[in-house]
């Protein structure tokens, strides 16, 4: 048939006549209806769905153990299928609790006493409060399914600062509290005149150091301090800190990154700021940052690699780990972190991700139900069989029965890792010495190394913590344990020239509790000891451990405090010290916080409702009964 163009017929309608027209336009639309049917229909047509319909019309992606893609399909989920994912298929447990929370503390709570700076420090902290109960309020109003801060205060059996900002009634403690909230003044004034917004402090030097272990990130001692300069009511300094997280943490950064470091200085801090003020600058923060951490679990057993770029997302492991492998301490201290991200964010994929640890760890074989430090990440097998309770190991286990605590004793799973862990742990590692001293050996492929590091010493105060949800027949044993290991820490203070702790100490050639390698006796401010002094105290009063923690004070005043901030030690056995020339983050996150906490009262961050992550950073137990209980009443009211 030959087509020719007609006197007044445009070129589209090509000279057809009606019926020819109609045929033509049927089986256009036949075709159509074919291609979106494929588009619909086809197995791996998500993507392809996404360009068509709106989020909340798109069907979640099942998550792998370490797809790029899948990681990127979790970022893009609706938060309401997030949550029903995070608390049904990760396979965490929401027990209904019988325990109900009391009457909300803040329509009883006191108003501090102590003239007129305390005053102002009350109306400083409630300004600040309800300022950001409006802020959470207005943001979260319209969507149930959304964390809201101020259901989450009203499931807090104790206020957090304590009916009297934790202020002890003996004269001669407060004396000593206010002590160790004048050395964090000091630390963090010198840090912000000489190094403000690097991430330490040189003291002697008087300038700062930037360092690799953050990548391109700035200002871990402003993050690491937030809450400790809050708890303390050191209120103008919180407020500085807070604007310079506003408005110069830049989380764009180019570098090397340790995920370890990164997670708990950073996203620890910014999570235990935002739960103690309600700031949503904080949350929103922690969760930017999470993100960018998700492309380190991108392996073939979901195990992250340890070192993340978080520009550009690739990671790789450290380069003196045995055959590329990761460390355990560093993949198992993401737990808290993670499950408290997926609750402000509804995205079930950062619960996923340390769930899918837990599991091939569970599935894996344990040499006498040991940990070894090193695991490839590519075959999910143990590299080496070294096991520690020190350096490369140490936060796995207190993360275990931290992770059962937060979960409000519903994690049976990391509860019984925990216990399980324990026994072995007492059966391979723990020993006494002829001198009656009892600590944790090391364990390299059989063979006891009797060195016990002053990162091991935090296992003192694990123990005690734990010791009441263990067998009940063993919960004084526990509790036995847990003083046998402090006290032999305390003894590598009590042994050196200066009364602070070596790096490591050994139990063998005749010596005990002490360095007897050059290498080992430097101090670079740890807090390990004296966090064990802290928890002890709170589960015993046994004043033993607030003596015990002055003479830390009083040690770190005469050999660590220098004229512009407070420095490391390179040996502990002499008086002429040489320092180091670096004031460590966690100085200030950790060793002062839990000095403060030391002679405080205990319902200042009462434990009943706060574990406290590896960096010290307070992080709340999760009551997911009583926020449904609280959501239930609020529906009913309404009604």
């Amino acid at each position: 048939m030959v087509f020719r163009k007609l006197p007044g017929v445009s070129a589209s309608g090509m000279g057809l006549r009606l019926s020819q027209k109609f045929m033509f336009l049927l089986f256009l639309s036949g075709l159509v209806t074919l291609c979106f049917g494929a588009l619909f229909f086809l197995p791996d047509s998500v993507r392809l769905k996404r360009i068509f319909l709106s989020k909340t019309e798109i069907q979640p992606v099942t998550v792998g153990s370490g797809s790029e893609n899948d990681v990127r399909e979790h970022l893009k989920r609706p938060k309401d299928q997030g949550m029903t994912s995070a608390k049904g298929e990760a396979g965490i447990k929401l027990k209904s609790q019988s325990r109900k929370p009391p009457v909300s503390y803040e329509a009883t709570e006191v108003r501090l006493a102590g003239g007129k700076a305390q005053e102002d420090l009350n109306l400083s902290r409630s300004k600040t409060e309800s300022a950001s109960e409006k802020v959470t309020s207005s943001n979260h109003g319209a969507n149930s399914d959304t964390f809201s801060y101020k259901k989450f205060r009203r499931c807090l059996f104790k206020p957090p600062l304590g009916r009297d900002n934790g202020r002890p009634v003996d004269p001669q403690t407060n004396e000593r509290r206010e002590k160790v909230r004048e050395m964090m003044k000091f630390a963090w004034d010198n840090y912000k005149r000489y190094a403000w917004g690097k991430n330490e402090l040189r003291p002697l030097t008087r300038n700062g150091h930037i360092g690799n272990m953050f990548g391109g990130l700035r200002g871990a001692s402003i993050v690491d301090s937030l809450d400790t300069l809050y708890i303390m009511g050191l209120m103008d300094e919180y407020n500085d800190a807070k604007e310079w997280v506003k408005t110069s943490l830049d989380l764009n950064s180019n570098g090397e990154a340790s995920l370890f470091e990164v997670n708990i200085r950073y996203v620890g801090g910014l999570l235990s700021a935002y739960y103690l003020t309600g700031e949503e600058l904080f949350k929103n923060k922690a969760v930017e940052l999470g993100e960018k951490l998700l492309p380190a679990f991108n392996t073939p057993t979901g195990i992250p690699r340890g070192v993340i770029n978080l520009g550009s997302g690739t990671s790789w492991s450290w380069g003196w780990a045995s055959a590329g492998s990761s460390i355990l301490a560093e993949f198992g201290t993401l737990h808290l972190e993670f499950v408290h991200l997926t609750e402000l964010s509804s995205n079930p994929v950062y619960t996923e991700k340390v769930m899918n640890i837990r599991k091939l760890l569970n599935k894996i074989e344990k040499p006498h139900g040991l940990y070894p430090n090193f695991l490839s990440p590519v075959s999910g097998n143990w590299v080496q069989h070294h096991v520690s309770i020190g350096g490369l190991g140490d936060s796995f286990y207190e993360y275990l029965i931290k992770s059962y605590l937060m979960s409000d004793k519903t994690d049976d799973d990391a509860k019984k890792m925990y216990y399980t862990a324990l026994e072995a742990i007492e059966a391979n590692l723990v020993q006494k010495s002829p001198g009656g001293l009892t600590y944790m050996a090391e364990w390299r492929g059989g063979i006891l190394d009797h060195k016990m590091g002053h990162l091991a010493c935090f296992s003192g105060g694990m123990i005690g913590i734990g010791a009441d949800d263990g067998a009940p027949e063993k919960r004084q044993h526990y509790l036995d344990l847990a003083a046998e290991i402090t006290h032999t820490c305390h003894e590598s203070y009590t042994r050196s020239a200066t009364k602070l702790g070596p790096e490591a100490f050994r139990f063998d050639s005749g010596a005990e509790a002490m360095a007897t390698r050059l290498s080992d006796r430097y101090y670079i401010l740890r807090p390990e000891v004296i966090e064990s002094y802290m928890y002890m105290w709170r589960l015993t009063h046994d004043p033993k451990y607030r003596e015990w923690g002055w003479e830390a004070v009083e040690a770190l005043e005469q050999h660590c405090r220098v004229e512009s901030g407070f420095s490391g030690i390179r040996d502990v056995y002499t008086t002429s010290v040489s320092h180091d020339n670096m004031q460590q983050s966690f100085f200030l996150s950790e060793t002062l916080k839990y000095l403060y906490l030391l002679f405080s009262d205990d319902d200042l961050l009462s434990l009943e409702d706060w574990v406290f992550n590896t960096e010290a950073h307070p992080l709340p137990i999760i009551r997911n009964s009583c926020l449904q209980d609280d959501a239930t009443q609020e529906k009913t009211a309404s009604e």
